[in-house]
């Protein structure tokens, strides 16, 4: 088993910065078992048929998460899918982000504006077990896997899901506003995994990446409930002007870093 994994691994080094995880979890998704079953005592597991296959996929750029199924995000699992972008850890910076602003207290209603599967939604309704809220995509087949997770986590009467056009239509003022929006610029390089695999409207806004930004940030004064916060993701690059689009929408904005020290939330108050 051990040899299996390793040369796994080296395979996969020439296509993931992740190769020996990206060995584990094929492995274990082969078993059908838990990864830290599988490292706690890998001896007692024979080499599943299924394992090469998922390899090879893997040497394809295939996602680890469309090949496994899913992804585990802040203190959830999110099925994902074809359609659907993968939450990445940095996109845990806005929850620790609006876990900071709010404090001892509960944002009772949350939107979640581009929610994908139901990333930062069902992130938060899990961490307010008192809230509820609204999550709103374009894609009818990424709000398909956000209703599934909606259900598995038990979340479905917390979770109202719409297709929709960002905040379009929606009258109500919330107590936290999330946004992971698309903001990479149309000429940025990507890795292979992502540009060939991801859906090209959840990653790409325009020439600059900030096309999405305009539409979204005007609109969120009107939304946003009186204490609350709107927490968006940025690129690391993106901090000054995407706070120049805040503070001219009469924001007061703070800026988070991720784990990397790359500047990734920004935080808007009413000033």
């Amino acid at each position: 088993m051990g040899d299996s994994i390793r040369a796994a691994a080296q395979r996969l080094s020439a296509v993931s910065e992740t190769p020996r995880l990206d060995a584990e979890l094929l492995m274990a998704h082969a078993l059908g078992v838990e990864r830290d079953r599988l490292l706690l005592d890998p001896s007692r597991f024979a080499v599943p048929a299924a394992f090469d296959a998922f390899v090879a996929r893997r040497m394809a750029h295939e996602p680890v998460a469309y090949i496994v199924g899913y992804r585990d995000f802040w203190t959830i699992r999110l099925g994902v899918g074809p359609g659907a972008l993968i939450p990445r850890p940095d996109s845990e910076t806005l929850i620790e982000a609006a876990v900071d602003h709010f404090g001892q207290q509960t944002p009772k209603r949350v939107l979640d504006l581009g929610t994908g599967p139901g990333t930062l939604l069902l992130a938060a309704l899990a961490e307010w077990p008192e809230a509820s809220g609204v999550g709103v995509d374009a894609s009818a087949q990424a709000l398909a896997y956000a209703r599934g997770n909606a259900e598995a986590l038990g979340f479905d009467e917390r979770a109202e899901l719409r297709q929709g056009d960002w905040a379009a239509g929606i009258d109500e003022r919330f107590d936290l506003i999330l946004c992971n929006p698309p903001y990479i610029g149309e000429a940025e390089p990507l890795m292979p995994d992502v540009r060939a695999h991801e859906p090209v409207s959840a990653l790409f806004a325009g020439t600059d990446g900030l096309d999405d930004y305009r539409r979204v940030v005007p609109d969120l004064p009107r939304l946003l409930a009186t204490g609350g916060a709107a927490v968006l993701e940025i690129g690391a690059t993106q901090h000054i002007s995407v706070r120049r689009l805040a503070e001219d929408a009469g924001f007061a904005v703070a800026c988070r870093k991720d784990l990397g020290g790359r500047d990734r939330a920004l935080i808007l108050t009413i000033a």
